[in-house]
């Protein structure tokens, strides 16, 4: 589905809250935090397949995927798990085992069945770091009520416990917010662009042996030169079924 509704031009990019956060705390004591807030959650009503589906976002360098990502979260009250803390979440053995310990027998049951078929299906060849990134990412989807951003959260997550959007935008405007965004030349914008992008590329290619850009890989795709912030969030949130929090 794309969405097409003239918008007034990006937001800045201002410093992202997580990541601030991932500076100035442990990636420990954020995990700490986050599994509080399941329990606290867990204790209010039961996790099951009822909850609101975990939003992913994918999207293009400059598209604005990462503002609409904490838009969203802010506006529908969902737990926010950008780039860096689900790769950092991956990385860490014990990290990847207190995640898991939030789920029940039950619970881990089913993940350990799912990352098998999908190993199959996929024909994946899992090494440490894609076994943990998807016990992580299935743990998240289990708990729902979240947005991921990036790691291939998509072609992990099943179909019940997901909503796959993909962020995009013509390479002029890409280019003109990256170095708006940055401060730098358009030159280096680009360069910086198309880095990112082949990065990207080559790690879901590596990982689920898919193309990122595939149409087919996502419920709604959202073009930022034609759609507002504001608006994408609305659909995003209505197609997905989501409440404001």
């Amino acid at each position: 589905m794309l969405l097409s509704r003239y918008s007034n031009r990006l937001p800045r990019r201002k410093e992202d809250p997580v990541k601030m956060s991932t500076k100035a705390r442990s990636i420990e004591k954020i995990v700490e935090e986050q599994i509080q807030r399941w329990n606290v959650t867990r204790r209010k009503k039961e996790i099951d397949e009822s909850v609101y589906p975990v939003v992913t976002i994918s999207r293009e360098p400059g598209s604005g995927g990462r503002i609409i990502a904490e838009s969203l979260a802010e506006k529908f009250n969902l737990d926010l798990f950008n780039q860096e803390m689900i790769h950092r979440m991956a990385e860490s053995a014990q990290v990847s085992k207190q995640v898991l310990e939030t789920l029940d027998e039950k619970g881990l049951n089913v993940l350990e069945n799912w990352i098998a078929s999908l190993v199959d299906s996929k024909h994946l060849w899992p090494d440490q770091y894609l076994k943990h990134l998807m016990k992580v990412i299935l743990t998240i989807g289990k708990h729902g009520q979240a947005v991921i951003v990036g790691r291939g959260a998509n072609f992990i997550l099943s179909p019940e416990n997901r909503f796959r959007v993909r962020v995009i935008a013509p390479i002029e405007t890409r280019i003109g917010n990256i170095s708006r965004n940055y401060d730098v030349s358009a030159k280096k914008a680009k360069r910086r662009m198309i880095k990112t992008e082949s990065d990207r590329r080559a790690f879901i290619r590596k990982y689920f042996n898919s193309d990122i850009g595939e149409s087919v890989n996502y419920d709604l795709v959202i073009n930022t030169d034609t759609v507002s912030v504001e608006n994408a969030v609305e659909a995003i949130g209505s197609a997905a079924g989501l409440k404001p929090g």
